[in-house]
Order: structure tokens, then sequence, then C-alpha cells
């Protein structure tokens, strides 16, 4: 069952919490705390936070143990910006944009979460197998170019 947490109008730019998300994501709650609380980023303590909410919402509506719960989804979404303006040289204004974000982070059980990735890793499989294919076909072009160079060389 999926469990989900938001936090809206966090004033940190979405790009830097970007980075903290991304760490978090698909892995266990254990896993997920540790690292935001190592991390010397501003926005892993606003992450940490709404991990913990999503991890409360599971144990208590739910009746989900902690334990047993994965980051199945975490993403930023941009919210709206405050404009601002600050004083510059020869009597000009430039504009100051003062970003802010919206944090989701979605939990579920590891039994659900093993099915999604089998699913995944069949595709994934077929992909490597497509660029590996693609490798193979850009190797032979290579050396057949090599091979009319060398020519071209002999011929002088």
């Amino acid at each position: 069952m999926e469990v989900k947490a938001i936090t809206k109008y966090l004033r940190i730019s979405p790009r830097k919490a970007r980075l903290v998300v991304g760490l978090i994501r698909n892995s266990d709650i254990a896993t997920a705390r540790e690292q935001l609380r190592v991390l010397p980023k501003q926005a892993s303590h606003d992450v940490l936070k709404v991990l913990n909410s999503a991890v409360a919402n599971a144990e208590n509506n739910n009746k989900l143990k902690a334990d047993d719960l994965v980051v199945t989804q975490a993403y930023v979404d941009e919210g709206p910006t405050l404009k601002r303006w600050r004083p510059r040289a020869f009597g000009r204004a430039a504009q100051i944009r003062k970003r802010t974000s919206h944090i989701t982070i979605v939990v579920s059980d590891k039994a659900e979460n093993k099915e999604e990735v089998k699913k995944d890793t069949r595709h994934k499989k077929q992909d490597t197998n497509k660029i590996q294919d693609t490798n193979s076909k850009d190797k032979k072009n290579d050396s057949k170019k090599e091979g009319n160079k060398s020519d071209k060389k002999d011929n002088k």
C-alpha cells in the first residue's frame, strides 16, 4: 500500500532540493534517514521531515511497520516564485527570484516494491541489449573508417 506526504511552499530552490531527494529514491527508510542526517545540504533537514511524516502516516493511518517500508517515489515540483528587486549601478534595478518547492515522498511495503522491481529489470535488460547492439555497430563502423585511412596513407 502506498502512503505519501507532501510539503508545499518550502522556501528552497527546487534544483537544490532535487539533489537531496534523488539520493533517497528507491531505498529503505533506515538508509534514507541515515543519509539525510549526515548530508551537508540545507534541504536534507526539510526532506527528512517529509520522510518522517510519510512514515508516520503509514504507521498511524494504515497500520504498516516502519521496518518494511521503502521510498518508492520522491520528487520535487516547483512552487510559485517570489519576485523581489535589488538596486544596481547607474540607477537600475535587478530582479531577484526567490523560488519555492513542493516536496512529495511516497513510501510503500517491500513486498509490493519487489514485484515492481522485477518488472523494471526485465525492461532494463532489453534496453541494455539494444545499447550493446548499437555499440557493436559503432565499433564495426570505426574499424572500417580506420582501414580506409590506412589505405590512403599507404598510397602516398
